[in-house]
């Protein structure tokens, strides 16, 4: 693939409704009240919101089920690990530079444990806790289930809830890095690409 087979939809051609079905966003972040853009220099140029822009139907279902997801149960720094282990498999790499880079401006995640990411489970980085959470990934995301041993060790350390929680996000990231493979979702200006030697044909 050399081109997006969808590209973003420019920001100028975005209508009431894309703004309204975005706001969305704004309306399930704790402590903000929604507010629709008021013209294309508010909007946000994001290409994975662009691509969303094509079709506010699917914004509107889908969005308040992502922003669980991003203020769920579990902990910001096991979400992210979750997430950067999920797109680093599934060659998601859009995702994966975003929250690679969310994570070291948080400071929820050390460079050290950013590179044990692409390495798995057996990194040295990694508590038992830790490399029991990134081996769950790598089940799930290879065998499309998670171990009973795996499993055990993550009932030590989560609730039910973050239990859920932490399946449904790799599941969901899983999925993010089939949709938009195949859609072309291509890296904005700025953002840090995959090593050179993490690649996978299109």
């Amino acid at each position: 693939m050399t081109t997006p087979r969808i590209p973003p939809r420019p920001v100028d051609d975005w209508t009431d409704e894309v703004d309204e079905a975005l706001s969305v966003l704004r309306a399930q972040a704790p402590g903000t009240q929604a507010a629709a853009p008021s013209g294309p220099a508010t909007r946000p140029r994001s290409h994975i919101l662009g691509i969303y822009a094509w079709h506010p139907d699917l914004i509107r279902g889908w969005m308040p089920f992502s922003n669980h997801l991003r203020h769920s149960t579990l902990s910001d720094r096991v979400r992210e690990i979750a997430i950067i282990r999920t797109t680093w498999l599934g060659f998601g790499e859009y995702e994966w530079a975003q929250h690679v880079r969310m994570s070291r401006a948080g400071g929820l995640l050390t460079d050290a444990e950013i590179d044990a990411l692409g390495e798995g489970p057996d990194a040295a980085e990694w508590s038992d806790a830790d490399a029991a959470a990134v081996r769950a990934v790598d089940e799930m995301c290879t065998v499309k289930n998670v171990s009973d041993e795996t499993w055990l060790a993550l009932d030590k350390q989560f609730s039910r809830e973050q239990l859920i929680d932490f399946v449904f996000t790799v599941g969901t990231y899983d999925m993010h890095c089939t949709a938009f493979n195949t859609l072309g979702l291509e890296l904005e200006p700025g953002m840090t690409a995959f090593p050179a030697g993490h690649r996978r044909g299109r």
